[in-house]
């Protein structure tokens, strides 16, 4: 059996290419697709030896900084792959694989971590990003609206869709009217591990530093509580104003390796997530350190995270995407911390392990009987 494996770009490492990596584990023999590739070295381990087939995009000068401009551009760029000869196209998409043309009769697979989120959820975030106003932000939306409309009928050209969450399946519905099957993304719950040092009293967030994921509310809600410290790990194109506006209670260190992740994890008194996410993986990564979470409750933390309402809860939600919300979750947390045990929060976690994972999209796929490549999770982004 052919298979082909189409993923939207490759420039860092997060949860789509944790998703990827275990596609290519399951599926060796497949040939990996992506509009472009300027993935860094530390993080190519992860392709398990693959060479994607990139569009005439790759040719593009200072691609790395400039990719996110191209986005107008990538559904035309894709269109130039033949995949003819394929009996099984999986694309792994939160913005233009899924929008590949597939020949007649051939079963297409879209593991869809969200409909596009800069065409139908992001487009004020996409804009600010970009850097623009009047005349081009008036042109960027047009833009916009166009790749909305062709992002809903590229859904056509898909067979079967698996949601990475209950939260997506209801957008993929709501975009697409498509139905789907969940497959929750792999924790690597054996590499994230309770630790033996002792719990300190700072908080942490670790993650891309990008608006949507709203770590400013956090920076927020620690300039009213000054007496508790908070730690952000990670790196974007937003952290460098944050970080030289936020009080002395509020540490930025950048992206950090894999180890030093996980060591902040296994001692934080607990992890704090403001995003309305598609999944997220950051917040399980804590869990399975043993560390409670307290979240924005909407997205698809509501399927991650238990609330103190349940018996054995994980975390704390905050109703309102608000500093005060935030710290009124924090003195929840202070309150109830003793309902909430390391050993609830990590066996939560492994209800998201990569075997389960594996065994789902196998199920999905009809991969029964293929073997699987051995692999190792590699050092993410964060």
């Amino acid at each position: 059996m052919r298979v082909a494996i189409v993923h939207d770009w490759l420039t860092t490492w997060a949860g789509a290419e944790c998703v990827l990596e275990r596609l290519l584990a399951l599926m060796p023999q497949a040939d990996l697709y992506s509009s472009i590739d300027v993935l860094p070295a530390e993080y190519r381990a992860g392709l398990l030896g693959h060479t994607p087939r990139t569009t005439m995009l790759q040719h593009v000068p200072r691609l790395a900084e400039n990719y996110r401009l191209l986005l107008p551009l990538m559904p035309m760029a894709i269109k130039t792959w033949d995949f003819s000869g394929y009996d099984l196209i999986v694309s792994s998409s939160h913005a233009i694989a899924k929008g590949i043309t597939v020949p007649k009769g051939v079963r297409h697979v879209c593991y869809c971590h969200t409909p596009m989120r800069y065409a139908w959820d992001l487009e004020s975030s996409y804009l600010d990003t970009s850097g623009f106003s009047g005349p081009k932000a008036w042109a960027a939306r047009q833009v916009l609206s166009q790749l909305r409309n062709w992002d809903r009928r590229s859904a056509d050209g898909v067979t079967e869709f698996v949601a990475n969450s209950s939260y997506i399946a209801a957008r993929i519905k709501r975009c697409y009217g498509r139905d789907s099957v969940v497959v929750y993304p792999p924790v690597d719950t054996d590499g994230f591990t309770p630790g033996e040092a002792p719990r300190t009293a700072t908080f942490v967030t670790a993650g891309r530093i990008v608006q949507y994921k709203r770590v400013d509310l956090l920076v927020e809600a620690f300039r009213l509580r000054p007496d508790k410290q908070l730690l952000v790990i990670g790196d974007g194109p937003a952290r460098a104003e944050m970080a030289a506006g936020a009080p002395p209670n509020v540490h930025f260190t950048g992206r950090l390796p894999l180890p030093q992740l996980r060591a902040h994890l296994q001692v934080a008194r607990a992890f704090l997530f403001a995003a309305e996410e598609d999944f997220g993986i950051t917040p399980l990564e804590a869990q399975s350190c043993g560390t409670p979470v307290i979240a924005f409750g909407r997205g698809a933390a509501t399927e991650t995270i238990r609330g103190l309402t349940h018996d054995s809860p994980t975390g704390v939600f905050f109703g309102a995407q608000t500093p005060h919300a935030i710290v009124r979750a924090l003195n929840d947390f202070e309150a109830h911390e003793t309902k909430i045990t390391a050993k609830a929060c990590r066996e939560n976690a492994q209800r998201f392990s990569t075997t389960r994972f594996d065994s789902e999209i196998r199920n999905v796929l009809g991969l029964a009987d293929v073997k699987t490549a051995n692999s190792a999770l590699v050092t993410r982004a964060t």
